[in-house]
């Protein structure tokens, strides 16, 4: 298997493994938060899709969807049912119970699936030269290939949190 196999692999692996958290959710609890869990499950999918956008476009050289992310939204809001606010998911922003501001449930899904999909495929296809290069990612730059791992750790972060709000919304175990 190649390295660039691999990591796209990976990244699909990733999807598999937190899709197993999204059962009990629907159109009426989408955006529903808790106390002491940081939060919802439309905001966390349009998180994960957008970091997973960014990483395969520093990969792929491509822009981030438009038919999934508007930008000029705020850190509450402004996305509507078929696209999220870039600004209401990105990181530091602030998850509101306003469905409205959303995609419905099953756009969530599919916004998260093809983000997965299109950062697999930036992986299968890139050369030594995009995995080696250095790509500005948080505080420092790191090398191509380290957003994959980095986009299945950011992904199982984030269903550990889907795993506390399952539990704080009563919902029965994955395992069971």
């Amino acid at each position: 298997m190649t390295r660039q196999a691999l990591l796209s692999q990976i990244v699909l692996e990733s999807r598999a493994l937190t899709a197993r958290y999204f059962a009990g959710f629907d159109d009426s609890n989408r955006t529903k938060q808790v106390v002491n869990v940081p939060n919802h499950f439309a905001w966390t999918l349009g998180h994960l899709a957008y970091t997973m956008q960014s990483a395969a476009k520093r990969i792929d050289g491509g822009a981030v969807p438009e038919s999934d992310f508007v930008t000029g939204g705020t850190p509450k809001g402004g996305g509507d049912a078929r696209r999220f606010a870039v600004e209401s998911v990105s990181m530091g922003s602030v998850p509101v119970d306003d469905p409205s501001q959303y995609p419905t449930h099953a756009r969530c899904l599919e916004i998260f699936s093809a983000a997965c999909e299109r950062c697999a495929a930036a992986f299968a296809a890139a050369g030594e030269a995009d995995l080696e290069k250095d790509i500005p990612w948080g505080a420092a730059p790191i090398k191509g290939w380290q957003l994959a791992p980095r986009m299945v750790w950011h992904n199982g972060d984030h269903a550990g949190q889907l795993a506390d709000l399952r539990r704080a919304l009563g919902f029965k175990s994955i395992f069971s």
